[in-house]
């Protein structure tokens, strides 16, 4: 089944991007060492990699650069966006959020994020989660947006129903082990329509 092209992420459309909850959405950019520096600390931080394992593993800026101009080619033909959650008055990046898998015809994709060490403890994973999610509904046109962690990732769960993401079962070995791509565990998959209420934000701390 083929892509429609949708929505094009790049530093040009920086003035369209989402902002509220004390949050500005902003594309991430292969080109600036800043941005390739802060994916790359994202990427490789130890909780980060305690939840997650990319498909490919890479430990370098030169990792970093090619993973952002992946997403770049990927947002440009509209089957993800990716977004550098920045402090609205600040401009300090404090981590970042996705859309993965988005599907035009069934009106569907998965959110995924993370939030840099220095940054956790002030509700930016929700804020952004439901900023996101507004934008997801209005701007793209989806129905259901998709969460899934892994079992056991108790911050993640958290942060999924703050932001009024129903808890929907338990998928089994869905996603790879820590640092593995021969071994798998059990997701528990999360879930938002266009039709929920949306929940208050909490108060940027």
């Amino acid at each position: 089944m083929g892509h429609t092209r949708m929505y094009t992420l790049d530093p040009s459309l920086a003035h369209h991007a989402p902002r509220g909850h004390g949050l500005r959405l902003l594309p991430w950019d292969a080109a600036s060492d800043a941005d390739a520096e802060t994916w790359l600390r994202g990427c490789l931080d130890p909780e980060f990699q305690r939840w997650n394992t990319p498909l490919k593993l890479w430990t370098d800026l030169a990792g970093a650069r090619e993973s952002l101009r992946g997403r770049a080619r990927d947002a440009a033909d509209g089957r993800s966006a990716s977004f550098r959650i920045t402090d609205d008055e600040s401009g300090t990046t404090l981590g970042h959020i996705g859309l993965n898998e988005i599907s035009r015809q069934m009106k569907v994709a998965r959110v995924g994020y993370w939030v840099l060490p220095e940054a956790r403890g002030r509700g930016v994973a929700t804020r952004a989660l439901l900023l996101t999610s507004r934008w997801s509904y209005a701007e793209l046109g989806l129905h259901r947006l998709e969460l899934g962690h892994a079992v056991g990732h108790e911050v993640s769960c958290r942060v999924a129903e703050r932001s009024g993401y129903r808890a929907e079962g338990i998928l089994r070995e869905a996603m790879f082990e820590a640092g593995r791509h021969d071994a798998f565990r059990d997701v528990h998959l999360h879930a938002r329509l266009a039709t929920d209420e949306e929940p208050a934000p909490p108060e940027a701390r």
